[in-house]
């Protein structure tokens, strides 16, 4: 029997439902990075490391919904939190005090963002972070880098179908890593630009981190032109106490924000510069408007706050400490299997490569037997590209046990073998 053979046979349920879904949503999905083919399977439930489908398959869960579910599935401080806001209300056209207590920890832990604002989504995030450069620079042009992924507004996905060709011309893309090739991407265009926007650890690009010196460059880089540094933490937040900005110690102008802190509901933010943020200040004549019917919401606001307040700094070591177990535990089994493969770690955050490079996007109707499938079949569940993030409830024995599978998984993606002695 062949992997899909298997996965057909163990999931009739979620075939189903994702045939009943095609009736209503394009491609039977609400949303295109969790599409693999031929279809994904459907959840049923979640707690703590588990997640149950439709067919009652258990899965171990290394992806916690890309990254944000740090703490597991239905995390009793969490589940608490949640429960005590509900009964308070859901939502209101009005603040509450809860959106500045999560507002107040998130500026303690990230010294670079002095002011910020919610939204209900990272592409909301980062959409308003590139808007506040431009308004408070004055300039049009934003820079961003290959393979990046920065949510699906029109800004940030020049080139692609639907977003006007007009978009073009006020973005650049630049290579990673090379700053002479930023600087070239850039020439005769620097009093134009308002801002670089970078992913201190790209995510979609197979979870990298920038060589020595390079963020120091950036920053260097965009003071001298007048420009702001933007860093979308979004998914790196989680890699310290301070996200990635801690890690390298490189401060930004502008931060955006997400996943983690909503605790598993719709929550981001962007922040940074007390002079920039004030662009939004409505006391001010001319403010730049950012509404939003979730903004801050309540419920995910409790939810955050929960969350962080469980990550003390112990948690982060823990963290890493797992995440060098998981990558020295792969590359064993690469070696030992000699299989095309290879690993990254930054933290808690990891990808696993096998043969051909990653994107952020569906796998397509092409796609054959992968990594992703392979590794339901095994009970695990990683990003359709072999992302993964470790949760802070995972084990020794959970990660020593995803590690055997992921070296089983890519000896049977391998080609066909000689026989020994052939």
């Amino acid at each position: 029997m062949t992997l899909m053979d298997d996965y057909l046979a163990r999931t009739p349920r979620s075939r189903a439902l994702f045939e009943r879904a095609t009736g209503s949503l394009p491609g039977g999905s609400t949303r295109t990075t969790v599409y693999t083919a031929p279809y994904p399977p459907y959840v049923a439930s979640g707690s703590g490391l588990q997640l149950r489908d439709v067919d009652g398959n258990t899965y171990r869960d290394f992806l916690g919904n890309y990254t944000s579910l740090i703490l597991g599935h239905a995390h009793p401080a969490v589940v608490a939190a949640v429960e005590a806001q509900v009964h308070r209300g859901s939502a209101f056209a009005a603040p509450t005090e809860i959106e500045i207590e999560l507002a107040e920890e998130i500026r303690r832990r990230v010294p670079s963002v002095e002011r910020l604002r919610f939204t209900s989504s990272g592409t909301e995030a980062t959409m308003f972070a590139i808007r506040a450069a431009r308004a408070f620079t004055g300039r049009p042009l934003v820079a961003k880098f290959a393979r990046s992924y920065h949510g699906t507004h029109d800004g940030v996905m020049t080139g692609t179908a639907g977003v006007p060709d007009a978009m073009t011309g006020l973005v650049v893309e630049l290579p990673w890593g090379d700053l002479d090739g930023v600087e070239a991407a850039l020439r005769s265009r620097e009093r134009e630009l308002a801002a670089i926007i970078i992913e201190p650890v790209q995510g979609a690009g197979g979870v990298r981190t920038p060589e020595p010196g390079f963020l120091e460059a950036l920053r260097d880089l965009t003071q001298r032109h007048g420009a702001l540094l933007i860093f979308d933490e979004i998914i790196s937040f989680r890699v310290a106490p301070g996200g990635a900005q801690e890690r390298f110690g490189v401060r930004p102008d502008l931060t955006t924000l997400g996943k983690i802190i909503g605790g598993g509901y719709p929550l981001a933010a962007f922040g940074g510069r007390e002079d920039v943020m004030a662009i939004f200040d409505a006391r001010r004549p001319g403010a730049v408007s950012h509404g939003g019917t979730f903004n801050g919401s309540p419920v995910a606001a409790a939810a955050g706050l929960a969350t962080l307040r469980q990550l003390t700094p112990d948690v982060y070591v823990r963290l890493d400490a797992l995440g060098r177990r998981l990558g020295s535990a792969i590359a064993a089994e690469i070696e030992r299997e000699g299989v095309d493969a290879r690993v990254a770690v930054v933290g808690s955050l990891f990808q696993v490569f096998s043969g051909a490079g990653v994107t952020a996007f569906a796998t397509g109707v092409e796609g054959g037997p992968t990594l992703f499938l392979g590794l339901l079949l095994e009970g695990f569940y990683l990003a359709p590209r072999g992302m993964g993030a470790i949760p802070a409830i995972a084990t020794d024995g959970d990660i020593d046990d995803l590690a055997a599978a992921i070296g089983r998984t890519l000896v049977t993606l391998e080609p066909a073998r000689a026989p020994a002695g052939a």
